[in-house]
């Protein structure tokens, strides 16, 4: 049986930021919701015209890192007052402040690895190969072009209109791309 080819969504190309920033603006107003946006150097106004505002990141390093320092606490409890108790000169088995070196290295340990892991899985890495690549004139990205995609599991996409508008809009390639 055949695979069957279905295009993942749309990549136009804009000459300069100031036009991918205009494009991305209009394409959100006009309802599309899926959308990515590529340049050379970072534009500080793409990210609020896409609508990325939050991450959830900050929350999950901070989870993690209380995990860490309760996993550092349990395993000094764990080892001094239960597995191998010591009673060394009349001090109690259970000292917080014998055990603050330790927790303390736990919570920089966990929370530094769940924001490495966490910020992999919220951004789907690794991916070594994304379907924007297929387009043709992508590799100019990291050169001297401005890029604009639009997914097609998007809502308001479709083959006639959608590649309308970025032209409408100045783009200067506009190129459906398959999955």
């Amino acid at each position: 049986m055949s695979k069957r080819i279905s295009p993942w969504g749309l990549v136009a190309e804009f000459p300069t930021s100031a036009a991918l920033l205009h494009a991305v603006e209009r394409t959100r107003e006009e309802g599309y919701e899926v959308l990515d946006a590529f340049s050379p150097y970072p534009i500080e106004e793409i990210s609020e015209a896409l609508g990325h505002h939050h991450s959830r990141l900050p929350a999950l390093v901070l989870i993690g890192a209380i995990l860490g320092g309760l996993a550092g606490f349990g395993l000094q409890y764990w080892t001094s007052v239960i597995d191998y108790p010591l009673n060394v000169g009349g001090r109690p088995l259970n000292s917080i402040i014998a055990f603050l070196p330790v927790i303390f290295e736990c919570t920089i340990l966990f929370g530094a690895l769940t924001a490495v892991f966490g910020m992999l899985a919220l951004n789907g890495l690794p991916r070594p190969h994304h379907p924007v690549f297929n387009s043709s004139r992508f590799k100019l990205a990291s050169q001297d072009a401005f890029f604009l995609s639009i997914e097609a599991r998007d809502p308001k996409f479709s083959v006639p209109d959608t590649p309308e508008l970025m032209s409408e809009l100045g783009a200067s390639s506009v190129e459906v791309v398959d999955d």
